[in-house]
């Protein structure tokens, strides 16, 4: 009897160190991103908080910087600043900004967006669609597509000024 319950303990117990495993292996080690450099970007609509749908494929032949952020990341936080201080500047000359948020409601959203000030699209991804077809893990994480569709860069992590420039220079279109 001792020796059937020590068995089915250690089976019991070998099972979870197995479910343990697998779950920080695919949590932490293995690579989920679908986006990549080089390949084409994965088309999609959502609404902004104004309820305005937006669909990638409308902004072929601009330049743009998908960022998949949270109100709760403070990398996040820091580096929205940044993007709304050269939004204007950059728009011009052809690149968008489309900030997705990753499955907030909408109204700690706006609050967000309110408390910066910020004017480029506002993307709600309720439910995560978007951010599970990109592959998106850790936030923020920007994907940069150039104006034919393709990603050029994926940068998982904050982003500085310099930065943020950095990219959005690399996405201009070239006329």
């Amino acid at each position: 009897m001792k020796r059937k319950r020590l068995i089915m303990r250690t089976v019991i117990l070998l099972a979870i160190l197995i479910a343990v495993g697998y779950a920080f292996y695919s949590n932490f080690i293995a690579d989920h991103s679908i986006a990549q450099a080089g390949n084409a970007s994965i088309d999609f609509s959502l609404e902004d908080l104004q309820g305005e749908p937006h669909q990638l494929s409308n902004y072929e032949g601009k330049g743009v910087m998908l960022n998949f952020w949270g109100t709760f990341c403070p990398p996040c936080e820091r580096e929205m600043p940044h993007m709304e201080a050269l939004y204007e500047e950059y728009k011009d000359k052809g690149v968008e900004i489309l900030a997705v948020n990753v499955n907030e409601a909408p109204l700690t959203v706006n609050t967000f967006v309110n408390r910066y000030g910020l004017s480029f699209p506002i993307l709600l991804d309720k439910g995560m669609n978007v951010t599970d077809a990109y592959g998106v893990r850790p936030l923020p994480t920007t994907i940069l597509i150039n104006e034919s569709g393709m990603i050029t860069k994926v940068h998982e992590g904050g982003m500085t000024e310099e930065m943020v420039e950095e990219f959005l220079d690399s996405i201009v279109p070239q006329e």
